[in-house]
């Protein structure tokens, strides 16, 4: 019961955070990475490198991305994954293995629930299916937030800046 309460706490903190950030369009990014199911490459099971990712369909009037990527099963509710921003806007292929620095050529990456900059793979502490939610934000402007910043951090910046967001799901389980 305790898990439950636990877990619906912090889905109201995160539909929170997200409806808080305003000016959100209807019109929706094409998020898409190559699998449906994790391989394991891209896991702590395996090398632990962040996935490739496609972005289509993105606003003219953006100027950059942001992405946050997240566990929606864990145990004590929500699992930060990965944060990044300052993508630019044109780009439309994020490939495989992004480096765990906080400014790399395409981004700048926060703080993940590992306590790790940049991207940490799923890794689900127990044997069931996790759902991992990787969602991407076109922004009207360049962040200027700090690398190696926390996810509410990312959302008070993006607060006013949102254009449109995509979403894409996939999977794990050990």
């Amino acid at each position: 019961m305790r898990k439950a309460l636990v877990l619906i706490a912090m889905c109201c903190l995160l539909c929170c955070c997200i409806s808080n950030v305003k000016n959100l369009k209807t019109s929706n990014l094409n998020v898409t990475m190559p699998f449906k199911k994790f391989p394991k490459e891209y896991t702590c099971d395996g090398k632990d490198i962040s996935p490739p990712i496609r972005i289509r369909g993105v606003n003219k009037n953006a100027k950059t991305l942001a992405l946050i990527m997240i566990d929606v099963d864990a145990p004590k509710g929500i699992f930060v994954h990965w944060i990044a921003w300052n993508i630019p806007a044109n780009v439309t292929y994020i490939p495989p293995g992004i480096p765990k620095k906080p400014v790399v050529k395409l981004m700048v990456q926060g703080r993940n629930d590992f306590g790790f900059i940049g991207y940490s793979g799923p890794c689900p502490p127990d044997h069931s299916v996790h759902r991992y939610v990787l969602k991407v934000y076109a922004l009207d402007c360049r962040l200027n937030l700090k690398p190696g910043s926390s996810l509410n951090a990312l959302y008070k910046a993006m607060n006013g800046h949102v254009l449109q967001e995509g979403s894409y799901t996939a999977t794990y389980s050990r």
